[in-house]
């Protein structure tokens, strides 16, 4: 398919057919394995049922734990005084240990609610290590403690799911976002108040997604919640897993659809309180020796081919699904599992000999295809985005064929090449012919999803891209009570077509990190030693938005401008665009999309009278979204109902053109600045 039916050879001769064949061979054979030894995939992957702490109808609690290296397991709490031998496990089969705990004389669970916990671990050297279950729901640390505590969570009044959940976006448009950093105030904010105040503002602006990160509990908060320890906890900094559930439900009633960031790929070195060295062992869940480190993260690295391992991660897959109605997932770092290398020194130029070969890690590749398949096929709807970088083809095409089944892979590029065009060029020497073929080199047949910028350039050491434009002078100069400067009028031009070319030229969905679609100011760091534990540049600060005389609330208006006007004529869901004018002398760039036609002037200095553009359709054309509008911080200069008709006059390819009377820039040519953006709808064919 990505091939155009050739058979394209690899160094040793063995064609790409026969290994995206070997590919679907390895999946079948470990699907099969698995259905014969579990009776049902459906069985399988709903282990959060059976291991952990499970209720019976009678109260009676079942705790089942998988640690082939242990010696012996015991359970201690507060519930037995915290004696560390009174409650042993018995051992099964396995590596698997299990205990029943009978009722209470009243009837009642042995252990209750929020009841702190410990397994106690004696390992084959006979040393006692106390550690948190794998599968608990709940963990929690008081301000004073180093590590986390296991909590138990069985609220007697369970909270009750709502079962609606809107239908799957044809055009994704996501917000990715950050709970704990929700808030203007310079603390950790919580679930009910990204509920309250942030799901609206989402809404308002045209998102029909909203991508959450670091909700898998991590012990480290300045990890991004990329170093989890606990994968079936909800983090508790944020509220309880009640809170959460009610922020998915307030969405879904939103019409929002919820994505969970998904950490697969490697999990915390923490002991007491993480998976690492669960049962006194280096490779329970892990490979052992070096190839369970990842060298440049200090992480720990799964065994995809461990039977347990993949029980552990299919079900914990299942289990924000089923417990907290998520829609789906974008899955971190996969170019680290799909490499024995992890993507660590190695640049990917697009030979296929890269993506193919005794470097590809099959275990992983296997795993991912496996969970994209039991997503796909529960829940039909399911969303599954791929964060590669190295462009490993198939990553999104069907199992049947051979992909690995994710439904959209992240532009990585995309970020990259705008901060390195803003770092290295000048305005007047843009290569746009450049910039669209980074935009637009994508894999045939496979969505992507596109993006400006993300939570990585908003990070300390790199700056957002309103940073880049605008620098210091965010802090002086963003009042729309004064004249713009040279420096603000640039940056806000800029701001907005840089998002806008992005979302109609780059991919089948699209992405914005939380606070960057108003030109959030600063960058971002969480609370570390490094810099005294503050929470200055640890939140966002949306009250500049509802500041009135502040510029921020243009670039607002526009964004949400925007993501209306792909909602109504559905860019991201129609085909990738025609570009009929890519002139590098003018820097205008046009093409068609969805009917629509879009012009952007990125010259500096020129502005341009009578310039003909190419169509394919005739008829009548009138302006629907116009960057140069005064309430997006624009200069007013173009007649908004201004009504343009084609003529029979071939051009660029098209047989139809027309010439737009004004495309603005601004004049101030000391400035280097770039120009304004105009979109045309066809009113003849009914849009």
């Amino acid at each position: 398919w990505f091939v155009e039916g050739r058979e394209m050879k690899l160094g040793s001769g063995m064609s790409l057919i026969c290994i995206f064949s070997l590919y679907i061979s390895r999946f079948a054979e470990r699907l099969a394995q698995l259905e014969e030894a579990e009776g049902a995939f459906d069985y399988f992957t709903l282990s959060y049922r059976s291991f952990g702490i499970q209720r019976r109808s009678d109260n009676g609690l079942v705790l089942r734990e998988w640690a082939p290296g242990a010696e012996a397991v015991f359970l201690t709490g507060d519930f037995n005084s915290w004696e560390k031998q009174s409650h042993p496990f018995t051992q099964k089969e396995y590596g698997k240990w299990e205990l029943y705990l009978s009722p209470k004389v009243d009837k009642s669970p042995a252990i209750k609610h929020l009841t702190k916990l410990k397994l106690v671990v004696l390992t084959k050297t006979g040393e006692y290590l106390f550690r948190i279950s794998p599968w608990a729901k709940y963990v929690t640390k008081t301000l004073d403690a180093i590590t986390y505590d296991w909590t138990h969570w069985d609220p007697p009044q369970p909270y009750q799911v709502s079962v609606y959940t809107p239908p799957r976006p044809s055009s994704l448009r996501i917000y990715e976002a950050h709970v704990g950093i929700s808030s203007p105030e310079e603390k950790i904010a919580s679930y009910r108040n990204f509920t309250r105040d942030v799901l609206p503002r989402i809404k308002d602006l045209g998102y029909n997604c909203v991508q959450l990160m670091a909700i898998m509990e991590h012990a480290y908060y300045a990890s991004f919640g990329y170093q989890v320890t606990n994968f079936f906890a909800a983090s508790s900094r944020f509220g309880t897993p009640d809170d959460l559930k009610h922020l998915v439900d307030t969405a879904h009633s939103m019409g929002i659809t919820v994505l969970l960031d998904m950490v697969h790929s490697h999990a915390s070195s923490n002991t007491e309180d993480g998976l690492n060295y669960f049962d006194g062992t280096d490779s329970c869940f892990f490979h052992g020796g070096s190839r369970g480190n990842h060298s440049l993260w200090g992480s720990r690295l799964f065994n995809y081919s461990s039977w347990e391992v993949v029980r552990f991660l299919l079900s914990n897959l299942r289990w924000w699904m089923e417990e907290y109605h998520f829609d789906g997932f974008r899955f971190d770092a996969v170019t680290s599992m799909l490499y024995h290398h992890h993507g660590i020194g190695t640049s990917f130029s697009g030979n296929y000999s890269e993506y193919f070969g005794i470097h590809v890690d099959e275990d992983a590749l296997v795993y991912l295809m496996l969970a994209n398949h039991i997503l796909h096929k529960l829940y039909p709807q399911c969303i599954t985005v791929a964060e590669d970088v190295s462009g490993m083809p198939g990553l999104c095409r069907s199992i049947e064929e051979g992909g690995l089944g994710f439904d959209y892979r992240l532009t990585m590029a995309v970020p990259d090449k705008w901060i390195q065009v803003l770092k290295e060029v000048r305005d007047e020497d843009w290569d746009l012919k450049n910039i669209v073929q980074t935009l637009t080199n994508r894999r045939r047949g496979e969505a992507s999803i596109t993006y400006a910028e993300s939570h990585d350039q908003a990070l300390v050491g790199d700056k957002s891209l309103a940073f880049w434009l605008m620098d210091k002078e965010m802090y002086t100069n963003m009042s729309a009570l004064t004249a713009m400067t040279p420096v603000i009028d640039r940056g806000i031009q800029l701001h907005k077509l840089i998002r806008l070319l992005t979302h109609s030229l780059g991919g089948e969905g699209y992405l914005n990190f939380m606070g960057n679609e108003f030109g959030h100011p600063e960058w971002l760091d969480f609370p570390r030693k490094g810099n005294n534990e503050s929470y200055h540049y640890a939140r966002r600060q949306f009250n500049l938005v509802d500041i009135e005389h502040l510029r921020y609330r243009q670039l607002y208006a526009f964004d949400r401008d925007m993501n209306l006007t792909e909602d109504k004529y559905g860019w991201l869901a129609a085909g990738q665009a025609a570009v009929t004018t890519l002139n590098q002398a003018d820097k205008v760039i046009v093409f068609e999309r969805s009917n629509l036609l879009f012009i952007f002037n990125f010259h500096p200095c020129n502005s341009y009278i009578d310039y003909r553009v190419a169509v394919e359709h005739a008829g009548k054309y009138k302006i629907k979204l116009n960057s140069d509008e005064l309430q997006y911080g624009g200069h007013g200069r173009l007649v908004q109902d201004t009504e343009f008709f084609t003529e029979p006059m071939p051009f660029n390819g098209r047989a139809q053109s027309f010439l737009v009377k004004s495309i603005a820039s601004f004049n101030h040519c000391i400035v280097k600045r770039f120009v304004n953006y105009t979109l045309f709808s066809l009113t003849d064919l009914g849009i």
